[in-house]
């Protein structure tokens, strides 16, 4: 198994059949995005109202899936040319809250060698 800290997250742009369960999202995992469902990453998918999001991954002994659906709002779906689009733990914490993974920028990281 993958640590939280090492997992990534692959959200699948457009959108996908929310009739779907864990058979079908981990078969179209390998088939048509061609990574690995037994990686433990994260991977994301949304329905076409935007109203819908599950999250697929394997947890050593079976699949996890989990869903949450909004009631009256939408969420803020990134869109993009590719078909996957790798984001950080905290782009996902931010598109769970409501807000705009790709759009939400938080201070301008620094890396330094030396203290003075």
């Amino acid at each position: 198994m993958i640590a939280v800290s090492q997992a990534r997250v692959y959200l699948v742009t457009g959108h996908t059949d929310m009739r779907k369960a864990i058979d079908g999202l981990s078969i179209m995992v390998q088939a048509q995005l061609e990574h690995d469902p037994f990686s433990g990453h994260l991977f994301v998918f949304c329905n076409r109202q935007r109203t819908i999001i599950k999250i697929l991954y394997w947890d050593t002994s079976g699949f996890c899936l989990w869903q949450k659906r909004l009631e009256k709002q939408s969420f803020k779906w990134p869109a993009s040319k590719q078909e996957v689009m790798e984001l950080d733990a905290r782009q996902l914490v931010w598109l769970l809250d409501g807000l705009d993974p790709v759009q939400v920028r938080g201070h301008k990281e620094l890396k330094f060698s030396t203290l003075f």
